[in-house]
């Protein structure tokens, strides 16, 4: 069953961070921006199948001088919209944005500013800082989120104070092992998970962490569903299969995608996914977000209560900050 699109309008970005790849390889910094004709033929084509949520990612998502007209036709087909952004663009587009993101995330790796530019190497925290008051000028309600590393983990309470000071969610996104980068050890998953225990205002996928103590994912009885839940499209305009960390097919959309998801290919990637050599030991959290939606093993009912408490977090302060918006205006 979809439940969602991972949809790469670019793979440019503005910034370099140390766990990231997208704006430290030459590779990608003059690839295409995907097209909005495109976009809206494979987004409706998406809701057909029973997509119900789209991710606009990057790269840096904001890039694309057209992000808030893909916003804006994905949200009128009735589709839940996130966007991650580290906020360097958000003042220009965020009047543009405004009531079309459902899941509108700025990226704080540190509390300290002067770390934070660093692991970015863009001078961005104050943009971060910014980008939230005038989202919550305007009505909107995003969350931090924290990739939380081996070298800044013991920083989660003084980024969960700044959660806290905005009355936001704090989103603590563990980083996992890619391009030669460590995931977090055994020391840091246990500080985490400690901390993060019963504490409001933060968002943690206990699934996540069962996990990575578990040792990620076992190509003997996979935990990914990597194909059957999630579509990936490239700005090239293709399907990347089994995913976009670790894809090695890559199909243009040269017709209908419900026939390329009919095709032989697909079925195999679809038969194999979470089976394949590389996909032991993963613990990308793109993929285990949907794999771990329907309680079918216990890694999804972990995720349960973390998923039940933001959700809850996210509909009281949403209404909230609308009544606040409201009043201020009039006022």
């Amino acid at each position: 069953m979809l439940l969602l699109c991972n949809y790469y309008v670019t793979y440019r970005c503005n910034a370099y961070c140390e766990f990231c790849h997208f704006g430290n390889h030459a590779q990608f910094k003059d690839t295409p921006y995907a097209t909005l004709t495109d976009f809206k033929s494979n987004v409706n084509q998406l809701v057909k199948q029973g997509v119900k949520f789209i991710d606009l990612t990057g790269g840096e998502p904001l890039l694309h001088k057209e992000i808030h007209l893909m916003a804006e036709f994905a949200k009128g087909l009735k589709m839940q919209t996130s966007i991650t952004t580290n906020a360097l663009l958000y003042p220009k587009f965020s009047e543009k944005l405004a009531g079309k993101i459902d899941l509108l995330h700025f990226s704080l790796d540190s509390p300290d500013e002067e770390e934070h530019n660093r692991i970015r190497k863009v001078d961005c925290y104050k943009s971060v800082i910014k980008s939230i008051e005038i989202a919550k000028s305007l009505g909107e309600y995003p969350d931090i989120l924290f990739t939380v590393t081996n070298v800044t983990y013991k920083k989660l309470p003084q980024m969960h104070a700044i959660a806290q000071k905005y009355d936001l969610v704090l989103l603590v996104n563990p980083v996992f092992s890619y391009f030669g980068n460590p995931g977090l050890n055994e020391k840091a998953v246990d500080y985490v998970d400690e901390y993060c225990n019963g504490k409001m205002n933060i968002y943690l996928n206990k699934g996540f962490m069962k996990l990575r103590r578990d040792g990620g994912n076992d190509i003997n009885n996979p935990s990914c569903k990597a194909v059957s839940r999630v579509v990936v499209i490239s700005p090239y305009n293709e399907i990347i299969l089994p995913c976009y960390h670790f894809g090695n097919e890559r199909i243009p959309i040269d017709k209908s995608i419900k026939e390329i998801r009919n095709s032989e290919k697909y079925k195999y990637y679809q038969k194999m996914e979470g089976r394949f050599d590389f996909c032991q030991g993963c613990t990308v959290n793109c993929y285990f977000e949907p794999s771990f939606a329907f309680p079918t093993n216990l890694y999804a009912v972990a995720s349960l209560t973390s998923k039940f408490k933001y959700g809850y977090n996210k509909l009281i302060k949403q209404k909230l900050q609308k009544k606040i918006s409201k009043l201020e205006k009039n006022y």
